[in-house]
């Protein structure tokens, strides 16, 4: 986007549009949180660390969220080569907020105000931060 052009994301040409829809994909938000609290991760540390993503959807979540700015990723020329991945300047804000939202969604499911789709009475999941709902 040009300097002097103003986002809006409620502007459907606007390219902020585009990123929040990766940054609250199934697994861009994770992504986001986990390097957010756990730092500059390898990719099968981040894999466990997020659990139920495939490595198909991991990858292309990252490249994603390189693309936009949002993830640096790191070769590291080491035998045998691996990849590091953290957040950028703008990523770690970002993570920030979506942690927040994480953190209020997982507030009111404790205080029985919201549902989780398709959850039955005995159905349980993890939630990022570990509790159990």
């Amino acid at each position: 986007m040009i300097a002097d052009q103003i986002a809006d994301v409620m502007n459907p040409n606007c390219p902020s549009r585009l990123i929040l829809n990766h940054v609250t994909s199934r697994w861009g938000g994770l992504i986001l949180i986990a390097l957010r609290h756990d730092g500059t991760l390898r990719f099968g540390a981040l894999r466990r660390r997020i659990g139920g993503v495939s490595e198909r959807m991991l990858a292309q979540s990252l490249r994603t969220l390189e693309q936009d700015g949002l993830v640096r990723r790191t070769p590291r020329q080491t035998i045998p080569p691996h990849v590091d991945y953290d957040l950028t300047p703008a990523g770690v804000e970002v993570a920030m907020a979506v942690r927040l939202l994480a953190d209020t969604v997982e507030r009111h499911l404790q205080l029985g105000e919201l549902g989780a789709s398709g959850a039955g009475p005995h159905s349980h999941s993890m939630v990022p931060g570990g509790f159990d709902v």
